[in-house]
């Protein structure tokens, strides 16, 4: 395991001497170590958008691949770390809920490790960068083949992260946007299992204070400018302007709320 993959995914900032502290750490226990920088540009102390970026991005790495998730608004408090195993990946984690939505329909059961073992540690934990500290010597130590019972105890309790669910009324269904990509588009979470045969159908988007955007099968279907409603590769709703950004062009962002009318329903009642 010593060329193992590790991850970083960390709201520390592009260019960031924290991210490279933690790099270096590693390299030291484990100079064989493949580092794969996911994204160091989180949106400081923002969990949700952690939560996201984790469940679309995870799955499609390699099994058993090594992720480490400094993303961490209570370091220094008596939070845990954790060592997780959920869909064949393994996360070291601030115990705050950032990996939870990962965790969501899968079949295998969860193993759940609280990291409390200080051997892993560096000498000295800082109570401020325990990325440096705790996250990255423990990653290292795990790529040469440690076992994760040796980091502590199992546990059965975490925190949970508080997610909005999309919720069926009468004739419409009701979510809200809960990510905005790099382009601007506003990413719902209302799955296309709710809305059958969308984009065809009698049913249309309705958006704050804007005509309806026209219904698309993919942004090609759309005009320049045009503001459109697609579902996502990832199966859910997106509210999108078509080479532009539907953000900046609704002064909008996460928490935009999101409706779906079936008007043929509403005409037979």
């Amino acid at each position: 395991m010593a060329d193992s993959i590790i991850t970083l995914t960390t709201d520390f900032g592009t260019g960031s001497p924290f991210v490279a502290a933690m790099k270096g750490v590693i390299l030291s226990i484990n100079p064989a170590a493949r580092i794969v920088d996911l994204s160091h540009a989180i949106p400081p102390f923002d969990l949700r958008h952690a939560a996201f970026f984790l469940a679309e991005s995870l799955q499609y790495f390699p099994p058993n691949t090594l992720h480490v998730v400094v993303v961490d608004p209570e370091v220094g408090s008596d939070r845990s770390v954790l060592f997780v195993n959920v869909g064949g990946q393994r996360l070291l984690v601030p115990d705050n809920g950032c990996w939870a939505l990962l965790a969501e329909g899968q079949s295998q059961p969860l193993r759940v490790i609280r990291v409390s073992e200080p051997r892993f540690f560096r000498p000295t934990v800082s109570a401020t960068f325990h990325g440096r500290d705790i996250f990255a010597p423990v990653a290292a130590y795990l790529s040469l083949g440690v076992s994760p019972a040796d980091l502590g105890p199992a546990v059965t309790h975490w925190r949970q992260l508080a997610w909005p669910t999309p919720t069926r009324q009468g004739t419409q269904v009701h979510g809200e946007v809960i990510f905005v990509d790099h382009f601007g588009n506003l990413i719902t979470n209302i799955p296309a299992s709710m809305l059958p045969g969308f984009p065809a159908g009698a049913s249309r988007v309705i958006v704050p204070d804007v005509p309806s955007p026209h219904k698309v099968r993919t942004y090609a279907d759309g005009l320049k400018r045009e503001l459109v409603a697609l579902i996502s590769s990832n199966g859910l709703l997106e509210i999108a302007e078509v080479q532009g950004s539907a953000a900046r062009r609704l002064g909008a962002g996460v928490g935009l709320p999101i409706h779906v009318e079936s008007v043929e329903d509403r005409v037979t009642r």
